[in-house]
């Protein structure tokens, strides 16, 4: 059974084991995968985030958090950002993730979610926030250097909670 909950300070070697395997691939975020341990986790547990794991018996399968988006007039709107460890690729680890984050989002006082930048060949990740309501609202043409296919679009997405 996976349970969702606050990350803790314990967490992050797992949470960059997680981290590491994720951006290694060059096709799914913008972190060059050579960027040091300490410097994502700095980035990763920064704190205006409120960052979660997805562990199922005492692994951490995956990791996200919720932010506000803008600061002052805007923080009403969150931002977030999901990373599923490739060895639970398949799981549902993502989709119960982005389904919790709807709802924590809510608890703390968001009134809408946006995705500043989901790479578009990454078919698999806009189609499952595609269905928990999240809809292109923007492309930025050849915003991403994907590893293996060169210049690539990046979609922003929104969805009012």
């Amino acid at each position: 059974m996976v349970t969702i909950r606050k990350a803790e300070s314990r967490d992050r070697d797992a949470v960059w084991e997680v981290i590491r395997s994720v951006i290694a691939g060059g096709d799914t975020y913008v972190f060059d995968p050579e960027t040091p341990r300490e410097e994502m986790l700095e980035y990763w547990f920064s704190p205006e985030k409120h960052v979660y794991v997805a562990e199922e018996d005492g692994s951490v399968l995956g990791t996200f958090w919720l932010k506000p988006n803008q600061p002052d007039l805007g923080d009403h709107v969150c931002n977030a950002a999901y990373m599923v460890s490739p060895d639970a690729h398949g799981k549902g680890i993502g989709r119960q993730m982005a389904e919790f984050s709807l709802d924590e989002a809510r608890r703390l006082g968001f009134s809408a979610m946006q995705f500043n930048f989901v790479v578009a060949s990454n078919t698999a990740a806009v189609r499952l926030w595609e269905s928990i309501g999240m809809r292109i609202i923007g492309t930025v043409p050849n915003a991403f250097r994907h590893k293996e296919l060169g210049l690539t679009d990046a979609f922003i997405m929104y969805r009012n909670l």
